[in-house]
């Protein structure tokens, strides 16, 4: 396939979600941006979880390369069994799963205890930007503490599920050597870093306090410090980076959709 592999399409061929709206409410969150862009539906609406039952009564087939699931929304209490029926659907035709969430402890035990026959197909992502629970509640105003997510990340690897993380965006670029050597030893898979996307139009909508914010982290990920960030994880082992780093980096893109590289 031709094209700049992006967002969802560096991970996965496939993406399946089966809800409209999330409780995260992170700011920077490229699905709430382009519902509200697009008139789908008010700020204020977001947070409030619409589970879509089309979606989750569909039947799958076997798709050609990994699935992620979901990849605009989060798996959360208010959802999860919704989410238990897609995930089972995905699996009883045979797919592979690439499950992405800022885990909650009560979600992930649960999905781990529901599949755990089908971990071989299972790769768990857990996004996990910054450790300091006052940025994550900033950025990220609905979704679990770093302490939860760490849990839930240490469990999934426990039971022997694959297990990844993705550091995207970096919230807290200082404390990112930190953040990683907090982590890697509950990691048999990858660590993802990446930049924070779309940091002006997603400000435009939001507050002075916010936006400043906005402006701040833009500053912070100059391609002065991401390259600092790259030369100190670029011999990493389970270190993986994120589309707009590598195009600062002077790393090639992979060739195909979903190849994970």
């Amino acid at each position: 396939m031709n094209g700049k592999k992006r967002g969802t399409k560096e991970w996965a061929k496939h993406s399946v979600n089966f809800c409209t709206g999330c409780s995260n409410n992170c700011w920077y969150c490229y699905a709430r941006d382009m519902a509200v862009r697009f008139g789908r539906l008010e700020p204020e609406q977001w947070p409030e979880e619409h589970i879509r039952e089309k979606d989750v009564n569909k039947r799958h087939k076997r798709y050609d390369g990994r699935v992620m699931i979901p990849s605009s929304h989060d798996i959360t209490p208010n959802n999860l069994g919704a989410g238990i029926q897609v995930i089972g659907n995905l699996l009883d035709a045979g797919n592979e799963l690439l499950i992405v969430s800022k885990p909650r402890i009560q979600c992930i035990g649960v999905l781990c205890h529901r599949f755990i026959s089908a971990r071989d197909n299972i790769l768990f992502r857990f996004t996990i930007g910054a450790m300091d629970d006052e940025v994550l509640s900033f950025w990220e105003p609905g979704a679990p503490t770093f302490a939860e997510r760490l849990s839930a990340l240490r469990l999934a690897h426990h039971l022997g599920f694959g297990t990844s993380v993705s550091i995207e965006p970096m919230l807290d670029i200082e404390r990112v050597g930190e953040l990683v050597a907090s982590l890697e030893d509950f990691v048999n898979d990858s660590i993802w870093i990446g930049k924070m996307n779309h940091t002006r139009r997603n400000a435009r909508m939001l507050d002075d306090e916010t936006r400043k914010a906005f402006a701040d982290i833009e500053a912070r990920q100059c391609d002065d410090r991401v390259i600092e960030v790259y030369q100190q994880f670029k011999d990493h082992p389970k270190i993986k980076w994120k589309e707009g780093i590598k195009k600062i980096v002077g790393i090639e893109q992979a060739p195909e959709d979903g190849m994970d590289v």
